[in-house]
């Protein structure tokens, strides 16, 4: 098909940015006319600048990201909107030798465990302070990333207070696993393949991952630029169909190799094609030569991967107002929730005949295991999800949650 839209979009080197990727090496962009030109970025920063500035249409982007900007807690913040997500989990905590031997001295198993091994980190925590030495240095991405919030859930649940207890420091993707092999931090949570990749090369031990964290949760999200979006509804509707399409491409099992091989490439992660194949195969290195399975690590199709959920969006904003970057308001509250809009994913795909929800938002941590839900088209099940402490999360009570919580 000739092409009938030109629409570039900013990308990080990530495994988690397979769906863009795959819709345009795997022709499924092109075949709905869309010219889907990717532009590799080193930063969030500067995707989310270089999306505010018009330089990208849509961008591959940190889940909360697009809030932050829609709330003014951004530079150059422009209006933002999330037709789709890229897909569930992806990321992991990874921790220097030092310290998981450390961990392991107080209980932590080579499990992913985020109880068990969150309550060895709480001992060794509460035994560096006692000896009066410097804090644990953790990394994250971006402080408006999911990375943040869920690292933060994590220790705070575990009884580590993020904000005292340990320091939380900025660092690039890219640069991860230098920074923790250098000592510059203890350990850091990121997407793949920066933790399979410490792992194998000797550097690092895995810890934890999202999965356990909270099940069948977003990690990132196509976002565009509000105006270019209504402004180019067809062109919009035309890339969800090919992001869709390569979303199931992604998913199928039997594609894994060629999917490691494309991603591995120059163009996209640039990393070895050893470094792709755990995450999709579900199979983590720990540390020390095991692997531990996840069989939900990365989830690209199923369990409504790709729909943007309201009660996402909401908890993601629940997590901004506890850690002091907003103050909760009805009217910040709704700007979180209208940034996503699965008005728009259903009124692109509804033709594929893909399971599409009917509700907008659920309750987070309500499914203990799969149950099929209410859907239009194909059948839908979900879960299991929820957070590891047993926590739920009702959007339509959000002022009871944010009360709730605990700094």
């Amino acid at each position: 098909m000739a092409s009938l839209y030109q629409i570039t979009a900013g990308f990080m080197p990530l495994l988690d940015s397979a769906v863009l990727v795959t819709a345009k090496e795997m022709g499924f962009a092109e075949a709905e006319g869309v010219d889907l030109v990717l532009v590799r970025e080193m930063s969030w920063a500067n995707i989310r600048d270089r999306l505010a500035v018009g330089h990208f249409q849509v961008a591959h982007m940190l889940a909360p990201m697009p809030i932050a900007c829609n709330l003014g807690l951004t530079p150059l913040a422009v209006p933002t909107i999330v037709p789709m997500a890229l897909g569930l989990g992806g990321n992991a905590v990874t921790v220097s030798n030092a310290l998981w031997d450390a961990m392991a001295d107080n209980g932590a198993k080579a499990d992913f465990d985020p109880a068990t091994n969150g309550k060895a980190l709480k001992d060794v925590v509460r035994t560096r302070t006692a000896q009066n030495k410097m804090p644990l240095r953790f990394a994250v991405v971006h402080p408006h990333s999911g990375h943040n919030y869920e690292l933060r859930y994590w220790l705070a649940a575990c009884g580590i207070d993020p904000s005292r207890d340990i320091e939380i420091v900025i660092v690039p993707p890219p640069l991860m696993v230098d920074a923790l092999a250098s000592g510059t931090i203890d350990g850091y949570c990121v997407g793949e393949p920066w933790n399979s990749a410490a792992a194998l090369l000797g550097h690092g031990h895995i810890a934890t991952v999202k999965a356990a964290i909270w099940r069948s949760s977003p990690e990132k999200v196509l976002a565009a630029g509000a105006h270019w979006a209504q402004e180019n509804p067809e062109a919009l509707s035309a890339l969800l169909r090919a992001l869709n399409n390569a979303a199931q491409w992604c998913a199928d099992a039997h594609n894994r190799n060629d999917l490691a091989r494309i991603l591995a490439e120059r163009t996209y992660v640039a990393q070895p094609v050893e470094w792709m194949l755990p995450a999709l195969q579900g199979q983590l290195p720990v540390g020390n030569e095991h692997a531990v399975a996840v069989s939900d690590f990365f989830v690209p199709f199923a369990k409504a991967a790709t729909f943007p959920w309201k009660s996402h969006a909401l908890w993601f904003y629940s997590q901004m107002v506890r850690w002091g970057q907003v103050l909760h308001s009805a009217e910040n509250a709704k700007i979180a929730r209208e940034t996503y809009r699965p008005d728009l994913y259903r009124a692109a795909l509804k033709p594929s005949g893909i399971a599409l929800p009917v509700a907008n938002a659920k309750v987070e941590g309500a499914l203990t295991a799969p149950t099929p839900v209410g859907s239009s088209g194909a059948s839908l099940v979900l879960g299991p999800d929820g957070f590891f402490d047993g926590g739920l999360f009702d959007p339509d009570k959000l002022d009871a949650y944010i009360t709730s919580q605990k700094r």
